[in-house]
């Protein structure tokens, strides 16, 4: 897809909505790329930032707008655990969901006093499409076990409903995030590379 892709299906989706009110929105837009970062097509790594960052903000700011005006709604964003981790061999992936794990949390504290809540989710590894539209089947995360995309959503979803925070989705993953907390950043960019680093690569 072209770099700005995505930034146009949002100001569509932003057209479509128009002046009706939305009760609830979640941003689950998300695309990765596999691969060293000096390999990848630029258009690639722009595709990507576009769909995780730029059309998110995008479409949230647009809804957002809307809701604090009526004083009523729900904002569910999809993160990831991926932005607590220095992803090597997923670098452009990780950096954009550090971005939107650190946006949802402020955004959510900027609309404290009005009626509008945003919550986070952030999964580990689910089973969708995202691995193999990211060229990451020849990888341990991509060939090893994945959640179940109806709990993941159904966790989220939750939580938007009861207006929280922000859900790690799965034991696993709520230790995965408390052990990249406490290890050294170049620890965990190493563990991350034993799990994305294509094989015959090592």
């Amino acid at each position: 897809m072209r770099p700005g892709h995505h930034g146009r299906r949002a100001a569509h989706l932003i057209q479509a909505i128009g002046e009706r009110e939305v009760d609830a929105l979640m941003a689950n837009a998300g695309h990765g790329l596999g691969g060293s970062f000096l390999s990848q097509d630029f258009g690639e790594i722009l595709h990507v930032i576009n769909t995780n960052i730029t059309g998110t903000l995008h479409l949230v700011q647009h809804v957002a707008r809307g809701m604090v005006a009526r004083a009523s709604g729900r904002i569910l964003v999809t993160g990831s655990i991926a932005g607590f981790e220095p992803g090597s061999f997923q670098a452009v992936y990780n950096g954009t969901k550090a971005f939107i794990d650190s946006f949802a949390h402020a955004l959510r504290n900027e609309l404290k006093g009005t009626e509008v809540t945003v919550s986070l989710l952030m999964p580990g590894v689910t089973d969708t499409e995202f691995f193999a539209r990211a060229d990451l089947l020849d990888t341990k995360v991509g060939a090893g076990k994945k959640a179940d995309p109806m709990r993941v959503a159904e966790a989220g979803f939750k939580a938007m409903v009861k207006g929280e925070a922000d859900v790690v989705a799965g034991l696993r993953n709520r230790l995965e995030v408390a052990v990249s907390k406490v290890l050294p950043a170049q620890v965990v960019a190493q563990m991350h590379r034993k799990q994305l680093e294509p094989k015959g690569q090592g």
